[in-house]
């Protein structure tokens, strides 16, 4: 459904993220009202749907096989937490491109699924094992990258990282002429592409190499002028990705955040109490955890200066909860990103990642009616996000307490 057939005549305040100025009461703006139901949303704040432009969605990839349950129960977590679209950024295809097909077709309560199935890669390239879809040499890449496309990818994400840095080892690296091949092929079929990086160099060749966005931000170091200067003129979208570096140091030194309402209503009471025994400690005992410590906040500056500057930063959170991706924006403002900002960026600079920005991540008339209404103002704290009083997708108020979660089960 589209916002204008989405008339809820007694909004009265309304916070627009919009290029334009702030939205006024919907009553008031001259619109046809009819076959509606009013929503009273008098002391309250009109958001557009938040979108998550990178996460794995748990379920997919476990050892004894996919766990639909699982990935089910994670998606009603994003939408529950008012993620109404995510983009997963790497699964085993069968399951994500399923759940997919069923949420498209009404048959499955989910956000919006966009994803890119198997990753593309090198051999031995960062995440090419089993399923991947492996390119060695150009043209005899194209029946691979045939097979991937037979798929419908709304994005395909290609890998672009030797390791080396933290504590990873060296692995074989896609070369930046083929990954230009590839990169092309697919905007020819109409698909976009994005590309894990972690360090300055390699984002830029990415970028030379006609890739449409960025998948993570720059890690292992301070960014330079003119890296932050070209992102601003190239307006290459760059996701955030901050909570999965910056969790596991939270999980080791701040256990009590996982007492929030918004994680003990979207996770079993026994999965929380492993991440404070058995997890904790074995991140604690990490070097990794450490590094990613350290380097965590040289990310959140890179972020901030790259947004500052005119850049388009993307929310994502790499991970696989509604609750994380709360935590990426309590990141980007910790940083020095403004509020208002933070949800640009989690609303119409994802649509913008996903090309999809004349349709979604704004409260303006003729675009998809994904929206939340907050019971507190996120601008004056961040956090006020988590404070939901009602999701609606595609102009449907979900029912959040149908959704096959911990809540609803007490």
């Amino acid at each position: 459904m589209r916002i204008r057939q989405l008339v809820a005549a007694l909004f009265v305040l309304i916070l627009s993220v919009t290029a334009g100025p702030a939205v006024g009461a919907f009553g008031q703006a001259g619109l046809l009202i009819e076959d509606v139901t009013l929503i009273d949303g008098r002391g309250k704040w009109l958001i557009p749907g938040l979108m998550d432009m990178h996460i794995h969605l748990e379920g997919g990839r476990g050892r004894g096989g996919s766990n639909e349950t699982a990935g089910v129960s994670a998606l009603h977590g994003f939408l529950y937490a008012w993620f109404t679209s995510v983009f997963d950024a790497g699964n085993t295809a069968d399951f994500i491109f399923d759940l997919r097909r069923r949420e498209r077709a009404g048959e499955l309560i989910a956000p919006r699924i966009f994803a890119t199935g198997a990753l593309v890669t090198v051999p031995g390239g960062h995440g090419g094992g089993g399923g991947s879809t492996l390119v060695e040499s150009w043209p005899e890449a194209i029946p691979a990258l045939d097979a991937h496309i037979a798929r419908e990818p709304d994005v395909v994400k290609l890998t672009f990282d030797e390791h080396g840095w933290g504590t990873r080892p060296l692995i074989p690296l896609l070369p930046p002429a083929l990954m230009a091949r590839v990169g092309q092929y697919f905007n020819e079929h109409g698909i976009r592409t994005t590309v894990h990086i972690s360090h300055e160099f390699r984002a830029r060749q990415a970028m030379a190499a006609g890739i449409n966005t960025l998948a993570h931000p720059i890690i292992q170091g301070p960014v330079s002028e003119g890296f932050v200067t070209l992102m601003a003129a190239t307006k290459t979208p760059m996701v955030s990705t901050l909570t999965i570096g910056e969790g596991y140091s939270r999980l080791v030194e701040h256990p009590e955040f996982l007492d929030r309402p918004i994680y003990r209503d979207t996770w079993d009471a026994d999965r929380i109490a492993r991440l404070k025994t058995d997890t904790r400690e074995a991140y604690a005992a990490r070097a990794w955890t450490t590094w990613m410590k350290v380097m965590t906040p040289v990310a959140q500056e890179n972020l901030r200066q790259i947004s500052a500057g005119g850049g388009v930063i993307v929310l994502g959170s790499d991970q696989s909860a509604g609750a994380q991706s709360h935590r990426e924006l309590e990141l980007m403002v910790a940083g020095g990103i403004p509020a208002i900002e933070a949800i640009r960026i989690g609303t119409l600079n994802a649509a913008v990642f996903l090309g999809r920005e004349r349709d979604m991540g704004s409260v303006e008339e003729g675009k998809l009616a994904d929206l939340v209404l907050l019971n507190a103002d996120p601008v004056a704290n961040i956090s006020n996000a988590q404070d939901i009083a009602m999701v609606i997708k595609g102009g449907v108020v979900i029912d959040r307490t149908t959704l096959a979660l911990p809540v609803n089960r007490r």
